[in-house]
């Protein structure tokens, strides 16, 4: 209340075009969210979380202009599923792949078995491929 108080009086004191009356005006013109921020401790103060998780979105969107055939969109899509099913499995993307780069072209692909073993979810891999706040849990 004394906060509100205090933005009131300044609103009248200070310039609405200045840095100070923007955020002032601004200020007032949220003061029902930020009350109810206040009084409803589930209420996020920020969006940070739901902006990260579309990120990668808006980051694709633009590595996808480059893919201007269908043969480039098949591999595009194919990687990234590599890589969110690598993340999916608290993995290192970046390792992950390096270990797939050097062990497949040495596998026979029809052996369903060595194959299994290079899975995401594969209990086999390299320690280098675990993520590391898994390691550190």
């Amino acid at each position: 209340d004394a906060f509100l108080s205090w933005l009131k009086k300044q609103e009248q004191q200070v310039l609405p075009k200045s840095a100070l009356g923007k955020a002032i005006a601004y200020c007032l013109n949220q003061w029902d969210k930020l009350v109810a921020f206040l009084e409803d401790g589930r209420l996020q103060i920020d969006n940070n979380r739901s902006e990260r998780s579309i990120k990668p979105v808006v980051i694709g969107r633009k590595n996808w202009l480059f893919a201007n055939t269908p043969q480039g969109a098949r591999a595009s899509a194919i990687i990234y599923s590599v890589v969110e099913t690598a993340i999916a499995n608290r993995l290192h993307p970046y390792y992950y792949l390096r270990y797939l780069f050097e062990q497949l072209p040495n596998m026979d692909l029809s052996d369903s078995r060595a194959l299994d073993q290079v899975l995401p979810w594969s209990k086999t891999l390299p320690v280098s491929c675990i993520a590391f706040h898994q390691l550190t849990k």
